[in-house]
């Protein structure tokens, strides 16, 4: 697979590969489940369920623990809150499953791992969850340890999953080392959606995204404002939004990410290269998809 050609992504590569109309109301955009989060890391979800929001999905539901779920639906109004239950660390606890399961068959799209803190407890409940789950899923962050034990977990799913990871979890679930993997991220993207056929999207100062049909594209630009707390479940809820609204895996990760990279763009000439906070970046979302056109 070294030295395959991939493309770069510029607005008219995706001016030719347009999103589809959203249609006019809240159910034909369709609704995403984002499931994450623990008693210490309610944040994640709400990020990355308002960044799929103004990806423009039509509806939100957030399933996390229990502990954070009164103040959490209060932060997020558009949001229907769902109250999960949780181990003695405050992770999502294995018998979560049912419920989660339960409410991802009103759902167009699911999104799992944001503000997951517990790789083996991750892989504890998705045991229980993913085999029972039919529409587009997408993993992120410690959600993809799924896939580490799991390799081919989500073949199910045909040509209906996204997994977006940092270099760190891209090794873990290779099984390689880190150093290794970030000198070749385009390769191991590409290795690891031969292996368990979902796209991938390998995150850092150069994205890279691979599918398991051989295509693959990077996107530069964006900015060091983006390495900070928060930013990739940013990045994650765009792409769960996008998958909410029908758009195939592959479209879904390679427009997020351009939007994520050009969203940290336009802050960082607002505010400075650096100092901006994830928060900021779902606002300036639809204003990037728009002027894409």
């Amino acid at each position: 697979m070294t030295g395959a050609s991939d493309e770069l992504v510029t607005p008219a590569v995706l001016r030719a590969w347009p999103l589809s109309e959203p249609g006019v109301g809240k159910e034909s955009r369709g609704t995403i489940l984002v499931v994450g989060g623990s008693a210490t890391t309610p944040g994640a979800v709400r990020l990355a369920g308002e960044a799929a929001l103004r990806a423009g999905a039509g509806k939100l539901a957030i399933a996390t623990a229990a502990s954070v779920v009164a103040p959490l639906a209060v932060a997020v109004p558009e949001a229907r809150v769902l109250r999960l239950p949780e181990d003695r660390q405050g992770s999502l606890a294995a018998d979560a499953a049912t419920a989660i399961v339960e409410a991802a068959g009103g759902a167009d799209a699911v999104l799992i791992g944001p503000g997951f803190v517990d790789p083996e407890a991750s892989v504890r409940l998705l045991e229980a969850v993913l085999p029972q789950i039919a529409c587009p899923v997408m993993l992120d962050g410690p959600g993809t340890a799924y896939l580490t034990q799991y390799p081919e977990g989500l073949q199910h799913l045909t040509a209906s999953a996204l997994v977006t990871a940092n270099i760190r979890e891209l090794a873990r679930m290779l099984q390689r080392d880190p150093d290794e993997v970030d000198e070749h991220a385009l390769d191991a993207a590409r290795e690891l959606a031969e292996r368990t056929g979902v796209v991938v999207v390998a995150g850092g100062a150069i994205k890279h995204i691979a599918g398991p049909d051989g295509r693959s594209w990077t996107i530069e630009g964006g900015g060091p404002g983006l390495g900070v707390s928060g930013s990739g479940d940013v990045q994650a809820g765009i792409a769960a939004g996008l998958l909410a609204r029908g758009e195939a895996p592959a479209k879904a990760a390679v427009w997020a990410g351009f939007v994520h990279a050009r969203a940290g763009e336009h802050l960082a000439a607002a505010v400075g290269r650096v100092g901006y906070l994830a928060r900021d970046l779902p606002a300036v979302v639809p204003r990037v998809i728009a002027e894409i056109g």
